[in-house]
Parts: structure tokens; C-alpha cells; sequence
């Protein structure tokens, strides 16, 4: 396997976070969310990959890609890395199952 990190290598791993969002987050209700800390643990990591890997990404790229929220994207990873004792799960939540979708939609049409 060549270990070549690219835009498209940064992508393809954007892209398999979101749908990892998407596939278990389905049905879950808010105050499930709420109660589960390892699901909370879990899909806060996936959420600060996705913003990991899309820094990643030339600017080149997002800039030609600019239908991605990418300053939302880096903004949401700043507030979970550094006030991870006080994130509001609402918010999380919100973005999980209303955010995340419509992000992995808008990634799947990048080239």
C-alpha cells in the first residue's frame, strides 16, 4: 500500500467519519445522546477528525470546494478540543443528526 496523503486520501477519511456519524446516529434521540458518554466520546473524536482532515486539505482544494462550511468545520473542533469539560451537548447533538448529513452529501459532489 503507498502511503501517499493527499486530497483525495483526506477526503476518503472525511468521508468515512461522516458516514460513521451517520450509520450511529440513526434514531438516536436526544436524550439517549445525552445519556450514552462512550456514543458522546465517540462521536466527538469522529467530529475533530473530520475537522483534522479537512485542515489537511490543500486550500487550494477548499477553496474549489467552497460549498463545505470548512471555517464552521475547524470551528466546531476548536470548541470540543478546548472547552471539552463544557461542551453543550445540544449543540453536538444538533450537529450530528442535522449538520453531519447534509456536510456528507456536499462531500460526496467534491472532485
Amino acid at each position: 500500500m503507498d502511503n501517499v496523503k493527499n486530497d483525495p486520501y483526506y477526503l476518503d477519511r472525511m468521508k468515512t467519519d461522516l458516514e460513521f456519524i451517520n450509520r450511529n446516529m440513526l434514531g438516536v434521540t436526544k436524550p439517549e445522546f445525552e445519556e450514552n458518554e462512550i456514543l458522546q466520546d465517540s462521536m466527538m473524536f469522529r467530529l475533530i477528525q473530520i475537522s483534522e482532515n479537512a485542515r489537511k486539505l490543500s486550500e487550494e482544494y477548499r477553496n474549489k470546494n467552497s460549498i463545505i462550511p470548512w471555517k464552521d468545520i475547524f470551528g466546531l473542533r476548536n470548541k470540543i478540543v478546548h472547552d471539552y469539560g463544557h461542551v453543550d451537548l445540544k449543540i453536538v447533538y444538533e450537529t450530528l443528526t442535522y449538520d453531519i448529513p447534509d456536510v456528507l452529501e456536499m462531500v460526496k459532489t467534491c472532485k
